[in-house]
């Protein structure tokens, strides 16, 4: 998979559970991928203050993006 094809499905990941973070008022948003296997993420909205945000990031935003990616080895938030 290309660089390009890496960052096309990460955005396609993040699409996929970003209504899931809206309904709860956050969102995300991709702001880097290093090495193409590390990527980092901004949680926002109501994200960012959530106590269960680090179960979120893992459960719910690393799993998807792996699913689309599977060569994705750490997905991290960055504020």
């Amino acid at each position: 998979m290309t660089t390009e094809e890496i960052k096309i499905n990460v955005e396609k990941a993040l699409d996929e559970i970003r209504p899931f973070l809206e309904s709860d008022g956050g969102n995300i948003s991709l702001i880097d991928i290093e090495e193409d296997k590390h990527v980092k993420v901004r949680l926002e909205g109501a994200c960012v203050g959530c106590s269960v945000n680090q179960m979120t990031l893992r459960a719910g935003v690393e799993t998807t993006i792996k699913k689309y990616v599977p060569q994705i080895e750490t997905v991290v938030n960055v504020a």
